[in-house]
């Protein structure tokens, strides 16, 4: 066999960006949380992530496809944030004061993940195939919160701390950290003696 004669081997095709369509769902939570869900276009959502726009309609062939996909990476995220956040306080360390710092985290330093996160979890009132994702994504924030109280007291935590997200993210006036440990510590403590 000579020289011509060998097989030219091909090269094999494969995904030259894995995290291609994670950038993308990114992407469209960056464009809610600075634009709205309103402004939610795949031409957006493609310059934010810096691919070309057939990549989105590939990916994602609906605009419901990429906000669905949104909201579960979103949900994941928080979780996941949240967890972090928990693993890291001490076992004696005060969760009042604790969760008024992580209140104030969200709507100040991540305003814009927050105010994203909440656009997407309202889409799911009106869309039944979102649904199960915010549920799912409430259940894991109680789970997290139950770790360091317990169920019952974990859900009303959690359900607590989204209304005060909610609310932080809707006013324009800066959350006042006091009030959020008082109310917080009257949850906590209401908790521990019922």
């Amino acid at each position: 066999m000579t020289t011509s004669e060998v097989p030219v081997k091909r090269r094999q095709r494969g995904p030259t960006d894995p995290d291609r369509r994670g950038r993308i769902a990114r992407a469209a939570i960056k464009v809610i949380g600075e634009q709205g869900v309103n402004a939610l276009t795949h031409r957006r959502v493609a310059a934010a992530a810096e691919v070309p726009l057939g990549s989105t309609t590939y990916h994602f062939a609906t605009l419901d496809d990429l906000i669905a996909a949104a909201l579960h990476h979103a949900a994941d995220r928080s979780v996941e944030q949240l967890r972090e956040w928990a693993n890291q306080l001490p076992p004696d360390a005060d969760l009042a004061e604790a969760l008024a710092d992580f209140v104030m985290d969200s709507v100040s330093v991540k305003r814009e993940d927050t105010m994203a996160e909440y656009n997407l979890y309202a889409l799911a009132l009106h869309r039944p195939g979102l649904r199960k994702a915010a549920v799912d994504w409430d259940l894991a924030l109680a789970d997290v919160l139950s770790e360091r109280t317990d169920p019952v007291t974990g859900r009303m935590l959690g359900v607590l701390l989204c209304g005060l997200l909610m609310q932080a993210v809707l006013s324009d006036e800066p959350e006042d950290r006091a009030q959020l440990v008082t109310l917080l510590r009257r949850a906590l403590d209401g908790a521990a003696g019922g």
